[in-house]
């Protein structure tokens, strides 16, 4: 008998192998024909059967991808050889030279280490066959081909199949559209089907967190044994000359008599409205909409009616789980995702251990990280890709050690979150009179919690520094998923305003680049001036909170002065200088991005004057310049590379020639205030007084408040001539 292969994703072919089963026995109950033998391969079962199986298969399977009919194979260690093996099957036997086709190459190996150079030879072999029969050259055709061939080569062996599909399996088609990230159809299938919920009798299925509906969908098609492509219109066997249509019309007519009226309840709930029509529409589609009752909800509302729970403890006989949550939730692949999401799970957890006990959770997610923000203990954990998302399938039992764990582990004695509200209790009157909404409140206080936790006026950013050697990555990932779950619940914000960095020793203006492009922007003020600040996009978010206590000393000497502003980043100093009624400003950055962000401060505060904004290398430009300042504010990076300079620049290195280029445009009487955050940085002070300068350290007295456990967080000198 020809052999038939099977396909599906990778982590769902045990449970393919176990379906293929099922579905062949009801062909093999005639005693004449024995049941085949079912080969499991990553991705695919292989058996020897008949084309009726074959029709059964493309009918009924909830977990294939390809149903392909074996018409060749061979051994292939050379280009010749796949030419020879391809030309060996009679292929006018199986479509007619009108009909295109095209190739589905699968797989390389030594001698074939190109899927389109294997597509192509195949090809060729093919249509020299049809000629030298001859027949008319078919044509190639990969938009809407007639025919598809599979060329599936593993190691040496070439396997050469007609795709009866007509397109991926798992397109059932009563989708008219999804949400932003799509669970396919035979992927849903395989987690119901791992869940246990098939075996379980007439227990309820909710999908709180349903999107599109797929998962509510796909499970009230099984209780009402629709077979998932018994609507489908094109197949790929349609144009092949080994399609029997009477063998299909009797597979197809059988599957319409087995559908049966399903006793079970299906829930499907989200939050978003729009997605909840749709999924009632893809409900409605697939024939089934009004098995499921569909309703607008967050998922942390989420419950089971009343009377719904009546029938379900009627049906339990004598099974301890009451019902099963399963759902495809968020996954949170970017950064910026995760932050906002895991205290959803947090939450969730939470919630699923108080008002669904004795149910089972299943959760499909490719961020194991947010799973164990449930604190639960699973029971069962599977792999599964969806599409090329490599994900995990996690069965909860509610019940026993979970809620136990639960009522251990939601207690408020938290050391971390313990830590910030004391902070906070303790900052209070100073954060009363700072005359800011943007402040430091936590600065890796506990060292094993290594953050800083910055406010900026509703936002709330997380840095996190790189953890020391010793620390194992798999426990540092555990603390900042703490901090991130405890940090909106101290501090009353919502998850959605918090953004988290990484802090590394970067060189140079590496924190200057962009790590995101949201666009984000809101206002926070100090000292009387506004300034615009990105939570989400850079690294640093455009106000260094540090300098705080500088920039108003700046300030307070600013009055009728021309000052130069070095390194201005997004013109903070510049700002509170113009404010200060200076008699000039000059603002110079080698960033386009932030002279433009400098500008938009200074409209911001509705500053108006004598004000320059110059785009230029600092060092270069101070080398060539030659006008005088009363004050000059310099704060350049420790170290940077930058393509837009002529050399490199470090601060220990360069810092003498710079200031000594600083003094030749400093007025009689004036004042340098230098600053950097290096914290090696040693001040050439001989040099420096060899130029005439005084030097006044005032590192010390220049730390705010809120970052005095951090001395060193910067250094400050004041030089006058």
């Amino acid at each position: 008998m020809p052999e038939i292969i099977v396909t599906t994703s990778k982590g769902l072919d045990e449970i393919l192998k176990q379906e293929v089963s099922d579905i062949l026995r009801t062909s093999c109950k005639d005693k004449t024909v024995d049941f085949p033998t079912l080969q499991l391969k990553p991705g695919q079962v292989s058996f020897e059967g008949s084309l009726e199986q074959a029709y059964q298969l493309c009918l009924y399977s909830r977990l294939a991808n390809r149903v392909l009919w074996v018409v060749g194979h061979g051994k292939v260690n050379s280009a010749d050889e796949l030419y020879d093996v391809v030309k060996g099957v009679d292929w006018p036997s199986q479509f007619e030279s009108y009909v295109p086709f095209m190739i589905q190459f699968n797989g390389t190996n030594n001698a074939i280490n190109n899927s389109q150079f294997g597509a192509l030879k195949a090809k060729d072999a093919i249509v020299d066959q049809f000629q030298e029969q001859g027949h008319e050259r078919p044509s190639i055709d990969k938009l809407n081909p007639g025919i598809v061939i599979q060329a599936r080569l593993r190691r040496d062996n070439l396997h050469l199949c007609i795709d009866l599909s007509g397109g991926s399996l798992h397109k059932r088609g009563y989708r008219s559209d999804t949400g932003e990230a799509p669970l396919k159809e035979h992927v849903a299938a395989g987690i119901i089907m791992r869940s246990g919920w098939l075996s379980s009798g007439r227990k309820p299925l909710l999908d709180p967190m349903c999107g599109s509906g797929t998962i509510a969908i796909e499970a009230a098609m099984m209780a009402a044994n629709i077979a998932p492509n018994l609507h489908k219109e094109e197949w790929g066997f349609q144009h092949w000359l080994g399609h029997d249509g009477s063998i299909f019309r009797k597979v197809h007519d059988a599957a319409v008599l087995n559908q049966r009226e399903p006793a079970v309840s299906i829930f499907a709930y989200d939050l978003s409205t729009k997605l909840i029509d749709l999924a009632r529409e893809n409900a409605k589609n697939a024939g089934v909409e009004q098995y499921i009752i569909f309703k607008q909800c967050d998922v942390l509302d989420a419950t089971v009616e009343a009377k719904e729970l009546e029938v379900l403890n009627a049906s339990n006989n004598g099974d301890e789980t009451l019902g099963y949550i399963i759902s495809n939730p968020p996954y949170g692949e970017r950064l910026s995702e995760y932050t906002a999401l895991l205290p959803l799970f947090d939450k969730l957890g939470a919630r699923v251990k108080e008002h669904f006990p004795n149910w089972q959770l299943s959760l499909l997610s490719s961020n194991q990280d947010l799973l164990k923000a449930l604190k639960l203990r699973y029971s069962k954990s599977y792999k599964i890709m969806n599409g090329k998302l490599e994900c995990v399938f996690v069965n909860y039992q509610l019940s026993g050690q979970n809620l136990a764990v639960f009522a251990a582990q939601e207690t408020d004695n938290h050391e971390f979150a313990n830590r910030l509200k004391k902070n906070i209790k303790r900052m209070k009157s100073w954060i009363n009179k700072a005359n800011t909404n943007a402040y430091r409140i936590y600065d890796a206080d506990l060292p094993h919690y290594n953050v800083a936790i910055d406010i900026y006026n509703d936002w709330v950013i997380v840095q996190e520094y790189a953890a020391p050697k010793d620390v194992p990555e798999e426990k540092a990932r555990q603390r900042l998923q703490e901090v991130l779950i405890h940090v909106p619940k101290v501090l009353g914000i919502s998850p959605n305003n918090m953004a988290v960095k990484t802090r590394r020793q970067n060189k140079g203006k590496e924190q200057y680049q962009r790590v995101a492009t949201k666009g984000k922007r809101l206002v926070v003020h100090e000292h009387g001036a506004q300034f615009y600040i990105n939570p989400t996009d850079y690294l640093d978010v455009g106000l260094f909170l540090d300098h705080r206590d500088t920039r108003l000393r700046f300030k307070q000497a600013c009055q009728g002065k021309d000052v130069l502003n070095l390194f201005a980043y997004t013109g903070s100093v510049s700002v509170h200088a113009a404010q200060a009624q200076a008699k000039s400003v000059t603002t110079v950055d080698m960033s386009n991005t932030y002279l433009g962000w400098a500008k938009e401060n200074f409209e911001l505060n509705r500053l108006q004057g004598s004000f320059q904004f110059i785009q230029a290398d600092c060092t270069k430009w101070l080398a060539d310049h030659n006008a005088k300042y009363d004050l000059i504010f310099i704060d350049p990076p420790s170290f940077s590379n930058s393509k837009r300079m002529e050399d490199t620049w470090d601060v220990q290195r360069d810092h003498i020639k710079l200031l000594g280029d600083a003094k030749k445009c400093l007025n009689v009487g004036g004042t340098i205030f230098f600053s950097n955050n290096l914290r090696g940085f040693k001040l050439d002070l001989s040099s420096i007084e060899k130029m005439g300068f005084k030097v006044c350290d005032i590192s010390k007295d220049s730390i705010p408040e809120d970052f005095k456990r951090n001395q060193r967080i910067h250094q400050l000198w004041l030089l006058t001539l």
